[in-house]
């Protein structure tokens, strides 16, 4: 699903405003490379350096990976990729059993945090109509600037 933002700033004339993108896959380990790829792909199109590229590319791995691992059987891992001016921000979620969270000193959290500039894990209770728990990841890595002489 693709939805357009009205109010974007967009520093590039007269082309089109970037969009929010949401794609939802199976919660499984092998959709994970879908996310990785359309990450990098907005990235890239929106002219993101080389390294700002590759950082985002591992960071939504590790995030979806962690996410799917914690998953519930059956049900679907969302990402929604959000662009502007200075940054990417990717918010990724699943279905839970409980209030899940991720560890924030394994090895993993390091790596989220090491490549991208602000990661944040939200959680959401399940309802009283017994909706299930959901674990939401907020991971956004800024475009870098390079500087030439």
């Amino acid at each position: 699903m693709l939805v357009a933002r009205p109010d974007s700033i967009w520093p590039y004339g007269d082309e089109p405003p970037p969009e929010d993108v949401e794609v939802r896959v199976p919660a499984l380990p092998r959709s994970v490379v879908t996310m990785r790829t359309v990450a990098a792909d907005l990235a890239a199109r929106a002219e993101f350096t080389l390294d700002a590229v590759a950082d985002l590319r591992m960071a939504v791995d590790e995030a979806c990976s962690s996410l799917v691992s914690l998953a519930r059987p059956d049900t679907k891992l969302t990402c929604t990729f959000i662009l502007d001016e200075e940054r990417i921000t990717v918010t990724a979620s699943v279905s839970t059993y409980g209030p899940e969270r991720l560890p924030t000193d394994s090895f993993g959290w390091r790596i989220l945090t090491t490549l991208a500039d602000d990661v944040r894990m939200l959680s959401a209770t399940g309802d009283r109509n017994g909706d299930p728990f959901r674990l939401t990841l907020r991971l956004s890595v800024r475009r870098l600037g390079t500087v030439l002489s």
